[in-house]
């Protein structure tokens, strides 16, 4: 067995950029941008690179007292399907915690609330093309939840709640049947943890 790598883990930083210019921008709040970067000590060799600006989104593993997880079919025109989703929501406020996200859209998108919530994963899942981060919560002790004045709209009108399984979804997920990203990692994190006993 290799030997482990001590302090293993991301280092954040940037790489000086010379040049940055917009692709698009508009009130929504996702972004397009190209910047001409160069390797530290080499301003002599710049590169474009380009960056979707996105702040970030919080998914939520709802699971109930059976082991059954709320899912959503989601539309989404982007990859032209509809998919089974977990609760989520872009972290449109800056100021509001994480947390809070994942109980709003939870509320929101699912009509729940929970009792306990554990952080279950942060993922980044496209650094190569943009700085979004996903932060992953499990959701238990679930009850209904009243979506306020929250009105679903476009896509989101159309979602269909179902809850699946846990050991259904986790056959889908390694079949390949279900393949969106955040569910697929929260499922594998969730497999695991009991596996390890620390659920």
């Amino acid at each position: 067995m290799p030997p482990s790598v001590p302090g293993l883990r991301d280092e954040l930083l940037h790489w000086p950029v010379t040049e940055s210019r917009d692709l698009h921008r508009d009130d929504w709040v996702v972004a397009l941008r190209e910047d001409q970067v160069h390797r530290p000590g080499h301003p002599e060799e710049p590169f474009p690179r380009l960056v979707v600006e996105h702040p970030g989104a919080v998914i939520v593993l709802a699971v109930d007292d059976d082991e059954r997880v709320c899912c959503l079919r989601h539309y989404r025109h982007a990859a032209g399907g509809v998919f089974v989703e977990l609760p989520a929501g872009i972290r449109d406020d800056p100021d509001e915690d994480p947390l809070e996200t994942g109980r709003r859209e939870l509320r929101e998108e699912a009509e729940l609330a929970a009792h306990t919530w554990r952080h279950l994963l942060t993922l980044r899942p496209s650094a190569g093309i943009t700085a979004e981060v996903h932060t992953l919560f499990l959701a238990r002790g679930l009850s209904h939840a009243d979506r306020g004045g929250f009105a679903l709209r476009h896509e989101e009108a159309e979602m269909e709640v179902l809850w699946v399984p846990m050991a259904e979804l986790l056959d889908a997920v390694l079949a390949g049947s279900v393949t969106e990203g955040p569910l697929v990692a929260a499922v594998l994190a969730y497999d695991v943890l009991g596996r390890r006993g620390e659920r």
